[in-house]
């Protein structure tokens, strides 16, 4: 299940990030220094192209797999990624065989 949230979510970003890329730019940095201000920025033409909700679908879908991915890894006691794995459980030693006799061998008739 982890696996497969984490695959999602690593599409989801890649989309994400094609999608912002493609945007066409306003310029001005937000509408600072143009004589319409922020009036621009979140006008009815802005908010109905198809690039900003694909944005916005993506940005929610990126948020939520986030949280799920989170609160998996808490209840599964994961200490997160880049935590080292736990040490490996060892079965114990077995008791070396006893070695075979080194005396001189006496024929038994």
């Amino acid at each position: 299940m982890r696996l497969v949230l984490l695959i999602v979510f690593l599409f989801v970003t890649l989309a994400l990030i094609g999608v912002v890329l493609i945007q066409r730019s306003e310029g001005g940095g937000l509408g600072i220094g143009s004589s319409q201000g922020m009036g621009a920025f979140m006008g009815g033409r802005g908010t109905a192209n198809l690039l900003t909700r694909t944005t916005a679908v993506l940005a929610t879908i990126f948020f939520a797999l986030s949280l799920a991915l989170a609160l998996l890894g808490h209840s599964q006691g994961g200490g997160g990624l880049l935590a080292p794995p736990p040490p490996a459980t060892t079965a114990p030693a077995r008791p070396a065989p006893a070695p075979a006799p080194t005396g001189p061998v006496v024929p038994t008739k």
